[in-house]
């Protein structure tokens, strides 16, 4: 199943299958670590996603404690891992471009695939609403 994820993903973002596994990985890792309902649901439907998600998070230097996981879960920790997942996939030398393609690749695989909707974007499966953040900021 991941193994077609990640030929589907290759296919649809104009990436190696090797530069896909790398940022499925990436990406899942930054939603994983942000506690994201969608990535959970990914994690139980597909065998080895989760698996994925920590070894390239453990290749990356993700944070694994307790504390450092509940504070990358606050408003500011949510932009932190955004912008790092963002820098390890321009690491993998992918641009803007091919970046924008692979949500929509994957949410186009777990749609046929499993029947999940409900993400396209980065923002669905990270779990970030920075329009609270937005509002507080402009009160300030």
């Amino acid at each position: 199943m991941l193994k077609n994820l990640i030929r589907d993903v290759a296919k649809g973002a104009g990436i190696t299958q090797v530069k896909a596994r790398a940022a499925l990985g990436i990406i899942f890792n930054a939603a994983e670590r942000q506690g994201s309902p969608m990535a959970e649901a990914v994690f139980t439907k597909m065998p080895g996603a989760r698996t994925l998600a920590v070894n390239v998070g453990e290749e990356r230097g993700a944070a694994t404690g307790v504390i450092a996981r509940l504070i990358e879960q606050t408003p500011g920790g949510r932009r932190y891992v955004a912008a790092n997942m963002i820098s390890d996939l321009h690491e993998l030398e992918l641009g803007h471009k091919e970046i924008g393609k692979l949500l929509p690749a994957v949410a186009a695989y777990l749609e046929k695939t499993y029947d999940m909707t409900g993400f396209g974007h980065l923002g669905d499966l990270i779990g970030t609403d920075l329009s609270a953040d937005a509002d507080i900021a402009v009160a300030a």
